[in-house]
């Protein structure tokens, strides 16, 4: 279950920063050697490799544009903002379990492809590369929908008032580092959403 409204700083810390750890007692092992389980893995290892890529070159652009590069020196902002972390807790600790992991993954692409209308009111003069990421985002989901329903999966359906409204920006620099997190949060919930299918491909 997602937690109600966006973490406190020092949980969102403790969530970003944890060690990986084992994914003891995943489900999955009867599919470890299944031929179109690992073809799926293997694939949307790459396209997920393809969309971090993407957002890494977003991320340039903020801060060659705008001179936004370190987060530490926005956080300040950042609490302003209320901007949230898309939570992924399902695809990491001992409580590991597919499905949970799997919608999470989707619920959280779904909340950044409506995220990046931000990015790109802010950025309009790098509209196709915007507009590539919230079509790969929108086709990572689908290809993990349908593998789901390919295993006979359950699809978790998480609320969206957890996510909560995009926020509001009261000035352009305001929008700038809302941007600027945007694009930092969804890099580092791919490199979360990587490892988890990194893992099952190695079951």
């Amino acid at each position: 279950r997602c937690p109600h409204g966006p973490p406190g700083a020092l949980v969102l810390v403790a969530l970003l920063w944890a060690p990986w750890r084992a994914l003891d007692g995943a489900p999955l092992a009867e599919l470890s050697g299944d031929q179109d389980f690992q073809l799926f893995l293997h694939k949307n290892l790459e396209f997920t490799r393809k969309i971090k890529g993407d957002v890494a070159a977003l991320q340039r652009v903020v801060c060659d544009t705008f001179q936004l590069c370190k987060e530490e020196e926005l956080l300040l902002v950042r609490q302003d903002l209320g901007i949230a972390q898309a939570p992924l807790e399902q695809c990491h600790g001992r409580t590991f379990q597919a499905e949970a992991c799997f919608s999470q993954i989707r619920h959280g692409l779904h909340a950044y492809h409506s995220s990046l209308a931000t990015v790109l009111e802010l950025l309009p003069a790098h509209a196709n590369l915007v507009e590539t990421l919230q079509l790969d985002a929108a086709n990572l989901s689908s290809n993990i929908q349908q593998q789901m329903e390919d295993l006979g999966l359950a699809t978790v359906t998480y609320p969206t008032e957890d996510w909560g409204p995009l926020p509001t920006f009261s000035s352009h620099f305001q929008h700038q580092v809302g941007g600027f997190f945007i694009l930092a949060n969804f890099q580092r919930f791919l490199e979360t959403a990587y490892r988890a299918l990194r893992h099952l491909a190695r079951l």
